[in-house]
């Protein structure tokens, strides 16, 4: 059966104009894992290219007159992959990870704040990531998988034949001394380790953490505070739902974290919690807020500033702790977080002052720097860089009654007495949220929004019920009804964009990735609105998946038990049950090694659609994960969708 996943071998589709696009949006200057200096005084960042593996330090002052950014050039010059900058408390030295190549070993360096004088600490063999100082200056803490791989399950899974291994390899809390590069790892070795903070006195560290396997039990982790010489762990904190950044007040009485209906590690959204440090006062310090808090900072001893999700963009926030109030310092139509999955915010320590890079669908990224709400442009990497779609608006409408937020590009150019084709992109997740960015980033999954815009159409990307951004009552309003409610949110979104605009109700299509390729299969089994749909690493069938992927805890909030346990709530919501219903023609994409959407499901949903006569077709890309990694086959990814929906849209 193997030539059924190498359909993508195909001639290539690539037009003129799609060609340019992707080129130039393949060239966008990226800014990364932001990290502003102790002192204020200097930022680093993780620089790329949008359609480029190749990621290096750079720094630069932040002083308005400052000397152009330093690009870091370790191991005598080569060009290796940076990542996970950190200051030293006394802003001298920059820490970081860099690896000379995709499959060599990462290690542990430092740097001067110059940029010069590396220096590399360890040798490790096995995962790494996130160091972070103590206070003291004299030791870097960093999360390490002695002998073993890591990153998560968006990365591809690795291929499994012979008898299947069942080792689970914990990632723990490992520490090195600066002075004499002793390391040791300091946490148990029976938890997995997910995200930490130092104790003031650097004596403890709190984290989240659950028993391994790692990539499963994320959704079940707890908060623990660690004992660094006893080496033990003690839990203080069992949540109801996920946790997410674990931070440490300055006097040590205090923890505050995220907790919230999350389906990603890394995609943080909820509510601001504290807890005494010992376990006990737990207050909901955000509860009812219309809103999704992402990221937060203790700011000085009684306070934290916090990024939130607001409709359909950001908010940069100050919570008092005395009399539990807040007050909005930023907000915006952008999408900026600190932490978890490309973070583009770092905030001084010691003032209201920020590092952030910034975009929208309109502006490319670049980094800004300055009080928060008042910054000042520090880069121009990508001036040459200009918006070839059309400007995007803010879409509201309401429905069943939610009041839903979503965003519309119209073509790059709209003729009078003209109607245009639409595309809807739902969203992946489904605890997530669609914000204004450049369309260009790493993996250019986004590209997809310039190149339909570019080309002719309206694209639509909703927020329905599910989605950041409205409180976590919205964000779990699709619990044990996923294709629901969310499914009419969108519908309805579609009638308001109709009512609006210049669109054609007759030429509609549908696309999505991960929860919005399962969206995708199951519109299409619910209406036949649709003239064409482009299911990316999709979910056919829940019953089923649960056996096949390897992160089934994630489940088990969403649908309330697992389905050995309440098999018909996944039932209900399984596209492969309503497959005769199909009339679309539906594309189906998805990684050979995907283990959050496992290509078997893919497979599933075309094979039926191909027995029934419905015109389809299923590309497996092979070696990609869940997140494409290889630039030729994020541009074939991309040519492909467009070629669909030109044919049976256009």
């Amino acid at each position: 059966m193997k030539h059924f996943f190498l359909a993508f071998l195909f001639p290539a589709l690539l037009t003129a104009q799609t060609m340019e696009l992707t080129r130039d949006l393949g060239n966008t200057v990226l800014c990364g894992d932001i990290a502003l200096s102790p002192d204020g005084a200097s930022v680093a960042w993780v620089q790329s290219f949008a359609a480029f593996k190749t990621k290096q330090i750079t720094i630069r002052e932040t002083y308005g007159d400052a000397v152009a950014a330093v690009t870091v050039k370790l191991g005598k010059g080569q060009e290796w992959t940076d990542s996970d900058p950190a200051w030293s408390p006394d802003s001298k030295t920059l820490a970081l990870f860099s690896t000379p190549g995709e499959k060599e070993q990462k290690q542990l360096w430092t740097v001067t704040a110059a940029g010069f004088h590396d220096q590399k600490l360890t040798d490790l063999k096995g995962y790494a990531a996130r160091p972070r100082w103590s206070h003291d200056g004299k030791q870097i803490a960093f999360l390490y998988i002695e002998g073993a791989g890591g990153g998560g399950p968006l990365v591809a899974a690795p291929t499994t034949t012979g008898v299947v291994d069942t080792a689970i390899h914990n990632q723990r809390i490992a520490i090195l001394d600066v002075a004499t590069h002793a390391l040791r790892q300091v946490s148990p070795p029976d938890l997995h380790i997910y995200d930490f903070d130092w104790s003031p006195d650097d004596q403890m560290f709190v984290a989240t953490a659950a028993p391994g396997p790692g990539d499963n039990n994320w959704w079940i982790a707890q908060i623990h505070t660690i004992d660094i010489a006893k080496g033990n762990a003690t839990s203080i904190y069992k949540p109801s739902l996920q946790l997410a950044v674990p931070r440490w007040s300055p006097d040590g009485k205090t923890i505050a974290f995220i907790e919230g209906l999350m389906s990603d590690e890394g995609a943080h959204g909820g509510d601001l919690f504290t807890v005494s440090a010992n376990g006990h006062d737990l207050v909901n310090r955000t509860k009812g807020r219309k809103s999704s808090v992402s990221s937060l900072f203790w700011h000085v001893q009684d306070s934290i500033l916090f990024t939130e999700y607001v409709g359909g963009g950001s908010a940069i926030s100050e919570l008092t702790l005395a009399d539990n109030s807040t007050r909005t310092i930023w907000k915006g139509a952008e999408g900026i977080h600190a932490f978890g999955n490309f973070p583009n915010l770092a905030v001084w320590k010691d003032g209201p002052y920020a590092a952030v890079v910034r975009s929208n669908f309109e502006t490319p990224p670049e980094i800004w720097f300055g009080k928060i709400g008042e910054w000042q442009k520090l880069t121009n990497n990508n001036v040459s860089q200009s918006p070839a779609w059309g400007k995007a608006e803010n879409l509201e409408w309401t429905n069943d009654g939610f009041n839903i937020q979503g965003w519309l590009l119209p073509p790059a150019k709209v003729e009078s007495g003209k109607k245009y084709p639409m595309v809807v992109l739902i969203h992946g997740g489904p605890s997530s949220i669609t914000t204004p960015e450049w369309p260009a980033g790493f993996g250019m999954s986004r590209a997809i929004i310039a190149a339909l815009s570019s080309r002719g159409y309206y694209v639509l990307l909703p927020n329905p019920r599910g989605s950041y951004g409205q409180g976590e009552d919205f964000t779990r309003a699709n619990v044990k009804d996923f294709g629901g409610g969310d499914l009419r949110d969108t519908l309805a979104g579609v009638d308001a964009a109709i009512a609006k605009y210049p669109i054609d109700p007759a030429r509609l299509g549908v696309t999505g990735w991960s929860y919005g390729g399962f969206m995708t299969m199951w519109t299409v089994t619910q209406t036949n609105r649709f003239r064409g749909a482009v299911a990316g690493a999709g979910i056919a069938n829940w019953q089923s998946y649960y056996g096949q992927n390897l992160i089934d805890q994630w489940m088990i909030p969403f649908f309330g038990a697992s389905v050995y346990d309440d098999p018909g709530v996944y039932e209900k919501s399984s596209p492969i049950h309503f497959i005769k219903k199909v009339k679309t023609p539906t594309l189906i994409i998805v990684g050979e090694h995907d283990a959050e959407c496992p290509a078997p499901q893919s497979y599933e949903f075309w094979h039926a659609l191909r027995t029934l006569g419905v015109p389809t077709q299923l590309i497996v890309y092979p070696g990609e994960g869940h997140m494409f990694v290889k630039p030729e086959n994020q541009a074939g990814r991309l040519d492909q969708t467009v070629a669909w929906f030109d044919k049976y849209l256009q």
